[in-house]
């Protein structure tokens, strides 16, 4: 009996418990309700205000698509922007960042701007014989406001860029020792169908082969079915810690998407993380990364070099970014290459790229040991910058940019370009960063075609 009554006064007690939890809420949904009638609570919870960015900054050029010729002047507009309902103070700042021009300093200018009103600026520069030049403006409210900053690049010439080399004296004996290292590899090639990923018209393989220092390096190969005679060939590099996976259907190409070591399904022996590759055994030419992986691309070579299914005067090296030097890189160090095509590239012109762009991971690499500086740095670095190995590329090249791109700025890429003595061509696209869009995409594909005469 007892247990029972217990049973009912803990009944009861849970049955109060819920009409006070129950009769608060309706306190606090009244409260709520009130407060959002007044308008208290936009207040009270910030976040269901509707905020509109109070300020904003355009900047533009006159130069028609980015381009201007030698000496012309070209005006930048900078249009500052307040849709906010207070008036705003700051100090509005230029800078101009380029390797072809050293202009004087633009002095800052402190601006008021009324609310619902746009303010115009203008600076006028002229351009070089040839190269680039970034104009950035910054407007700063106050240290505890976020600035606002942007930029436009322009240029003139570029084709006849061209900044000395930086090659070491022992450079031609460095690769080429490198490379009968690579070749006293057996490569060990082996190709395994991968049915699931094939379809009526594409065989897809997954290969893997042995490249320098006996790491195991990977890549997805697609045949079509019906080809009855050998076809052209494209070998895909990846960008920076990029996976190389098969393109789904391309019936009159063999197409190679190849994975150096450290990226996509060559992560066996070395691993992909952290994704440090440009800093990896930095210390030594002969122990750095792209040491490694160039030879890995050649090695790439050699496999599609050996199969009977593939017009051994037709092979094409294809990648974007850190692809596009792999892309150079591969051409230089291997005449079976007979396209080249470079996007966007990096591993070009370091002196230069560290001039245009900053990455604190290298500065902090560099800080990290007594005996490491930007001069070490440097040298090592000659060996594997693709300005320096431009001139043994003997096939036809396409490369193209985004005038916009800072993180493989043009200047960069143009050195490198500048150097190939053979047939070349390039694309700049105007308004693109560092990234050029399925357009271009598809457009390689086209020229790709051209080139080998499939269509």
């Amino acid at each position: 009996m007892k247990a029972i009554m217990k049973e009912q006064t803990d009944w009861s007690n849970r049955q109060l418990l819920h009409k006070l939890a129950f009769t608060i809420f309706l306190i606090l949904c009244s409260s709520v309700a009130t407060m959002v009638a007044d308008g208290r609570i936009l207040a009270f919870y910030p976040k269901l205000q509707d905020k509109k960015p109070q300020l904003d900054l355009t900047i533009s050029s006159d130069a028609v698509s980015g381009m201007g010729n030698p000496n012309d002047p070209v005006k930048f507009t900078v249009k500052l922007i307040n849709s906010g309902d207070e008036k705003v103070n700051g100090i509005l700042g230029w800078g101009i960042n380029s390797t072809a021009i050293s202009p004087a300093k633009i002095p800052d200018q402190v601006i008021q701007i009324d609310a619902g009103k746009t303010k115009e600026f203008t600076k006028t520069i002229m351009l070089p014989q040839a190269g680039f030049v970034e104009m950035a403006c910054k407007f700063q409210q106050s240290e505890t406001v976020k600035a606002i900053q942007k930029k436009v690049r322009v240029g003139c010439n570029p084709n006849q860029l061209l900044t000395p080399l930086t090659q070491q004296d022992d450079f031609d004996e460095f690769w080429e020792r490198s490379i009968a290292e690579l070749k006293s590899v057996p490569p060990v090639f082996k190709t395994v169908e991968r049915s699931k990923m094939s379809d009526g018209d594409i065989q897809v393989f997954e290969v893997s082969m042995r490249s320098h220092n006996q790491v195991r390096v990977r890549g997805w190969l697609e045949v079509p079915r019906k080809a009855s005679k050998p076809l052209p060939a494209v070998i895909r590099v990846p960008g920076y810690g990029q996976s190389m996976k098969p393109v789904g259907k391309c019936d009159d190409m063999v197409v190679f998407s190849f994975n150096p070591r450290g990226h996509g399904n060559s992560q066996q022996d070395i691993s992909g993380q952290p994704n440090n590759f440009w800093i990896r055994g930095l210390d030594n030419a002969e122990t750095y990364y792209y040491r490694s992986s160039y030879l890995d691309c050649i090695r790439a070579v050699d496999f599609i070099a050996s199969r009977p299914d593939v017009d051994q005067d037709k092979i094409a090296v294809w990648g974007g970014s850190q692809g596009g030097g792999f892309a150079f890189a591969t051409a230089g160090l291997d005449s079976r290459v007979d396209y080249c095509i470079a996007d966007i590239p990096f591993l070009c012109d370091w002196i230069n790229y560290f001039r245009l762009s900053h990455w604190p991971e290298m500065d902090n690499w560099i800080a990290e040991e007594p005996q490491r500086s930007w001069e070490s740095t440097l040298r090592t670095l000659s060996y594997f910058d693709t300005m320096n190995l431009a001139e043994r590329i003997g096939c036809p090249t396409l490369m193209s940019v985004g005038l916009q791109d800072g993180i493989c700025p043009p200047t960069t890429c143009f050195n490198t370009f500048n150097r190939i003595p053979g047939e070349k061509n390039y694309r700049i696209y105007p308004n693109k960063q560092h990234g050029l869009g399925k357009e271009h995409y598809a457009w390689i594909w086209t020229q790709l075609r051209e080139a080998f005469s499939t269509e």
